[in-house]
């Protein structure tokens, strides 16, 4: 038992891929999820398969699709019949633990608004218990309540980061000796507080990014950018922060040489450059998200360049410790990938959204195709039998999609074949095959794409 890892999730919410330096952001806002990458593997194409906060979050715990799971939008509760990440772990002889957001449980009546305790049977495998049900709405930056296991409010002090980052800490601290443990760390940052509809960093940090670097998409689109966009950097850079002082911690108590620490988000953020809020779109700025993991199996795994998607995750953890992994997740586990030794590792990843609109996309390392059902609710239809072409970038020449392709007379090839993708990787999550209405051709008297480039 000893000589098996300890395991950690540092898990942010609507952090952007391109938020860290490794990703070329020239703020520093993220030294310490930098080192982590180049020492240990980066996943330089990792994709959300479900950009909405639950979704995503069932994702994780259960390693199947929302559609799968059934937890296909916010507000429904993970279902208790599965196999979870937790209790795979705490059947594998770990101790388990969950610290912070969970945004996965619904009351029995079906309240779409239980905010805060959640019932023990309903904790996927967890053990240890400090937690909310959605934490925006039961703490603010500087005041931050959450529930023990007894379900007894616990309010810490501090910046909210920082109070999540301390209580980990002493869990750690309390908890490292014989049996290993799993431990689940979800912050709410750098997440927008609902009640203000803004990002409330640190007292100083905003004013410290304010009007720096912007990225391509949102010095085009600008949505809310100019309002937000100090806020949140100077959110990521507290998260940083925090990594680098878990870190610390780890090489104080002497467990950094066996402890697997995983960095990585639910999805990304847009500014409402894409719809009306921040995410809920299969655009990069929502889907493509920062994933990096260090300790034994993973140190010096350099970067990984190969598409993966979240739904990967559960499996590599699993995997990373020995553990079996149950037939019911639809992932793979990345550790082949890392050791060079993956076979027919897939080309594409799949994406499923939901609330703002019932879709689905496919993205390759060039392209972006992505479908819409325009007679069904997001927030009621997990899914449909017909959708209609939406959108196509091809990510080479427009990385951040500024340029629509679809239905151009150019890019027909492409459509075909990224619609062909798209409805295979749909029945292998589990859905029927569609029907995907082509876009009406347009000419724009621009060069056809050759059918090896539309294969890439």
């Amino acid at each position: 038992m000893g000589d098996r890892p300890n395991v950690i999730v540092f898990f942010t919410d609507q952090q952007r891929w391109d938020t860290t330096g490794v990703h070329g952001n020239p703020l520093d806002l993220t030294p310490n999820f930098d080192r982590l990458a180049q020492r240990g593997t980066h996943f330089n194409h990792a994709i959300t398969c479900q950009p909405v906060c639950g979704p995503a979050r069932s994702c994780w715990q259960t390693g199947m699709y929302a559609t799968q799971s059934g937890c296909f939008r916010n507000g429904i509760g993970l279902p208790t019949d599965v196999p979870t990440l937790g209790g795979c772990f705490r059947e594998g002889g770990y101790q388990t633990a969950y610290i912070g957001k969970w945004h996965l449980y619904a009351s029995e009546d079906h309240d779409d608004h239980a905010f805060g305790p959640v019932p023990e049977s309903h904790r996927a495998g967890y053990d240890y218990w400090l937690a909310s049900n959605i934490l925006e709405f039961t703490s603010e930056a500087y005041s931050t309540t959450m529930y023990d296991k007894d379900n007894k409010p616990v309010h810490l002090p501090g910046y909210r980061v920082d109070a999540q980052t301390d209580a980990a800490i002493r869990y750690i601290d309390s908890h490292h000796g014989e049996a290993p443990f799993f431990l689940f760390l979800s912050f709410l940052e750098p997440h927008h507080q609902n009640r203000l509809d803004d990002y409330p960093a640190p007292d100083g940090y905003r004013e410290r990014y304010q009007g720096r670097w912007i990225p391509p998409d949102l010095a085009e689109l600008r949505g809310s950018t100019h309002q937000h966009l100090g806020g949140y950097y100077g959110m990521v850079k507290r998260l940083d922060e925090a990594l680098g002082r878990l870190q610390d911690t780890l090489k104080s108590l002497d467990l950094a040489d066996n402890t697997v620490l995983m960095y990585t988000t639910d999805h990304g953020c847009h500014f409402k450059t894409r719809n009306s809020e921040y995410k809920r779109s299969c655009h990069e700025s929502s889907v493509r998200i920062p994933a990096a993991i260090q300790g034994p199996g993973f140190n010096s795994g350099g970067r990984i360049d190969d598409l993966v998607s979240l739904i990967d995750f559960p499996p590599t953890l699993l995997d990373s410790a020995g553990l079996p992994i149950p037939h019911t997740m639809q992932g793979r586990s990345t550790v082949p990938l890392v050791r060079g030794e993956a076979i027919d590792w897939p080309e594409e990843a799949f994406i499923q959204i939901s609330e703002s609109q019932v879709g689905r996309a496919v993205r390759t390392k060039r392209w972006k195709y992505g479908v819409d059902a325009p007679g069904k609710n997001g927030g009621q239809d997990a899914g449909s039998d017909r959708y209609e072409e939406q959108y196509l970038y091809d990510l080479e020449v427009d990385p951040y999609e500024l340029t629509n392709l679809i239905g151009r007379s150019s890019h027909v090839e492409v459509a075909d074949i990224m619609r062909t993708r798209l409805i295979r990787r749909m029945v292998e999550a589990g859905e029927a095959a569609p029907e995907i209405v082509p876009a009406v051709v347009k000419g724009h008297g621009q060069r056809s794409i050759t059918a090896a480039e539309a294969r890439q």
